[in-house]
């Protein structure tokens, strides 16, 4: 008998009374898995016994789940170690999972299972599923990718383990007041998290400071300074449809001593929680000696065959020195064996050519921290350079660019850690080929000429499991029946079948109802979150990504601006000619970028100024949705028309929303940059609203500003001067304006060249007008867009890496 809602107000011995509790780890029938949630209410009690509400049922429903998925994680871990495979270790600083409850159930295919049991229990699951917290252990795309990566690996029954840090609070939880974005402490940690299991036997002491210690045989040892616990934390991870489960491992560093603060010497600085990556090095280590065990002697020239370790970026790259570390030091190693083992273990993946996130961190700190690592990373150097002078004398100009250590400023020696990272690693890939190509003709190509095989392109990929089949079901759906089945879910190609449909009216009235399904879906979200009422019925526009100058939210509300002052001009026929339009923008600035955070006031002023213009209430509204996370882009992504992708060309690596917002027939306006070249091949060049300079254009139109030769676009100085003459407020534009002039200097001179690419990004939304005015061609279009994505399913992705990098093959759980 199913409860009411009243009922669903009662205490567990009510509960009990109609459904018995009683443990069914593995259920799959609505019934046990009644009982099983009904179990954990009882028995594994977070909150007093007292009622059964949305919160408490949302946690017993999700120890539910993680009985199945233990039992799953500890198959995989059994079989993996029964076959010693070659395995693969993803060491990423981050991890944007998102909320996993709806996921799992998903990827195990018992959602329909679970909605109808908690029905019993007088719940909906949307309803559960709610009361989730999003995980904050990251803050962008390099996150949200390695989460992606995981559910391909699990899903791929590729033997593969993550490794990330369990941060406590995250990045920031973001509010948005009338100063603008405001940052408070993130709480996902609050209570609980549901789904980890602490490992109380794996644990390894990560130590700082000290000293190194050289004993007579002229062997090296780090001693003494203080000494953490790193505490494992394991995520199960189920892939879809498959019985393996993977493990992405969290480390938590604990205090041994009770009078020892680990942010002393944290402050800004990343080497401590980079450190505890390098406690993966101590785990990987672990794990292949006891696959070993009772068997063959193992010997180390074997490691590299049974290990991959891939480095997500450069903030792990204490890896590499910990791996040396740990051979020469605890395995008696010599130093050329040791180099060889990590070397041909280590691969390196590259996220970005900004020179601020290439990390360079402090000499004089490390030595402090990690003597024996500053050691072992000066001696890589030294011979590093050693092998340059010895076989490439043409090169030798070029090692003060090559070389790890620099100290050309002697007031701040650096260690350059990607440089370490390129000399390290066996491989080293970008992720478009845009990208790629930008990394082997600028930013490595002095290493190219010494190791030309060295270098891969890896364009990433997304889920299609998250970021299609569970949050926006209604247009899965038709996919599926469209396709005859549900195989595409997993062989993302197949989407390309939907293409021979592309003019079948049943098709677009079908695909028409689910957008606007999903477009209804967000216009409440909106208002329940801002206040502020959306017409589903125009053209939503969004862009949702980590705020800065390089993304151009700038150009986007500038160009907003420029929109709402013809409107105002245009008097009342001229607006009933043109598209209604919402522009959503959510994305989070660092609270130490000042620029950043105006665009984010900009956004907001500009908006509660639009929003509440009577003339205009029917043509523009502009929202910032505030504190972006996944989340909040699995309500925005289904419900987009249009979203813009719209960095200066050559500055951004990939981007993954572009893929999640053209699997789900959202058209994008964008530059070529990064992942849009290749989707705009994918889905055909009609189907893509391009503008603005390309990538090698750009160097010379910089070198052009600075000699005067630009001439900005009547419509840039109009949106400027409308921003300047107060009508958005009296908040002081002007150090943000001021960034858009000049011919060059510091926080001038318009490096990001927006007003080089206004006009014809403005040019590129009035095409976008007309086209959302036809709409077959539009529905078409949208059709044509999700039907070419087939290439940027993260499964594509991972089986290459597997393949062309880590040289390792499935291993399904029978």
């Amino acid at each position: 008998m199913a409860l009411t809602e009243k009922d669903s107000e009662s205490t567990l011995g009510c509960l009990s009374k109609d459904f018995p509790a009683v443990a069914h780890p593995c259920a799959e029938q609505p019934s046990e898995i009644t009982s099983n949630i009904v179990y954990h209410a009882q028995y594994s009690p977070h909150f007093s016994p007292l009622k059964f509400d949305p919160e408490q049922a949302f946690y017993a429903t999700a120890l539910s789940v993680r009985d199945n998925l233990i039992q799953r994680w500890n198959d995989t871990y059994l079989h993996f170690h029964k076959h010693d495979p070659k395995q693969t270790y993803y060491l990423s600083m981050e991890y944007l999972q998102g909320r996993a409850l709806t996921n799992a159930i998903g990827n195990l295919d018992i959602q329909g299972a679970y909605a109808d049991a908690l029905k019993k229990l007088g719940h909906e699951i949307e309803e559960i599923a709610e009361k989730e917290k999003d995980a904050a252990l990251g803050n962008g795309g390099l996150g949200r990718l390695a989460s992606c990566f995981l559910d391909s690996m699990a899903t791929l029954n590729l033997p593969a383990w993550g490794y990330g840090l369990r941060y406590r609070y995250g990045l920031f939880k973001q509010k948005i007041s009338k100063e603008g974005q405001e940052e408070v402490a993130e709480d996902w940690l609050e209570k609980f998290s549901p789904w980890e299991v602490v490992r109380h036997d794996v644990i390894f002491p990560i130590r700082f400071f000290g000293h190194v210690e050289i004993s007579s045989t002229g062997s090296r040892k780090w001693v003494g300074g203080e000494v953490l616990q790193a505490l494992a934390y394991d995520i199960p991870i189920p892939g879809y449809k498959t019985k393996n489960a993977i493990s992405l491992r969290l480390w938590d560093a604990k205090a041994r001593a009770e009078d020892f603060n680990l942010f002393q010497f944290n402050d800004g600085q990343h080497e401590s929680a980079a450190l505890l990556h390098s406690k993966a090095q101590q785990d990987i280590i672990a794990r292949f000696k006891k696959r070993k065990e009772g068997k063959e002697p193992y010997q180390w020239s074997e490691f590299p065959n049974k290990v991959a370790v891939q480095l997500n970026d450069t903030h792990p790259t204490l890896a590499i020195p910990e791996l040396m570390r740990l051979l020469l030091d605890d395995e008696g190693l010599g130093w050329d064996e040791a180099w060889d083992v990590t070397s041909r273990t280590i691969a390196y993946t590259n996220h970005t050519v900004l020179p601020e996130a290439l990390e360079k961190w402090s000499q004089a700190i490390m030595w402090k921290l990690l003597p024996r690592h500053m050691e072992i990373i000066e001696e890589i150097d030294k011979r590093f350079k050693a092998m340059v002078n010895s076989n490439h004398r043409d090169m030798e100009s070029k090692l003060p660019l090559m070389q790890i250590l620099d100290s050309s400023n002697p007031e701040k020696p650096v260690v350059r850690m990607a440089n370490l990272c390129v000399v390290s690693s066996h491989t080293v890939n970008g992720v478009a080929q845009l990208h790629s190509d930008i990394l082997k003709t600028e930013l490595f190509a002095h290493y190219v000429s010494l190791w030309p095989g060295k270098f891969q392109n890896k364009t990433n990929g997304i889920t299609p499991r998250r970021w299609l089949r569970f949050c926006n079901q209604e247009l899965s759906n038709i996919i599926t029946k469209w396709l005859k089945g549900d195989a595409w879910i997993t062989n993302l190609d197949l989407l390309s079948g939907l293409s021979h449909f592309a003019d079948n009216e049943e098709l677009h009235a079908e695909w028409a109802s689910a957008k606007m399904a999903s477009k209804s879906r967000l216009a409440q979200y909106i208002l329940n979150i801002t206040g502020v009422m959306i017409d589903p019925n125009s053209l939503f526009d969004i862009q949702i990504k980590r705020i800065h100058e390089y993304k151009r939210q700038l150009l986007n509300i500038l160009g907003a601006v420029y929109r709402y002052k013809r409107l105002k001009e245009m008097g009342d026929e001229g607006r009933k000619k043109a598209t209604p339009r919402t522009i959503m923008i959510g994305g989070k600035a660092f609270a130490t970028y000042t620029n950043a955070k105006r665009i984010v006031k900009l956004v907001n002023d500009v908006g509660s100024v639009i929003n509440n213009d009577p003339e205009i209430k029917d043509y523009l509204k502009v929202v910032f949705v505030p504190n972006y996370n996944v989340s909040v882009a699995e309500i925005l992504i289904p419900g987009s028309d249009l979203s813009q992708h719209i960095s200066t060309a050559g500055m951004e690596a990939s981007g993954t929303s572009n893929m999640k917002f053209a699997l789900n027939g959202c058209l994008i306006i964008g530059t070529l940059d990064g992942a849009n070249v290749e989707i705009r091949e994918e889905i055909g060049e009609d189907n893509f609203f391009l503008f603005g300079a390309k990538a090698d254009e750009v160097p010379r139109l910089r070198k052009e500003r600075e000699n005067g030769l630009f001439k900005p676009d009547p419509r840039f100085e109009e949106a400027k001067h409308f921003i300047r003459s107060g009508a958005f407020g009296t908040y002081n534009y002007e150090p943000l304006l001021d960034s858009l002039e000049g011919i060059s200097g510091y926080g001038r001179g318009d490096y990001f060249l927006v007003g080089q690419d206004f006009p014809s990004y403005m040019d590129a939304q009035a095409q976008v007008d007309e086209a959302y005015k036809d709409k077959k061609r539009w529905v078409k279009m949208s059709i044509l867009s999700t039907a070419g994505c087939g290439k940027f399913s993260s499964d594509r992705t991972i089986s290459q890496y597997a393949k062309e990098i880590w040289g390792i093959n499935p291993c399904p759980v029978p």
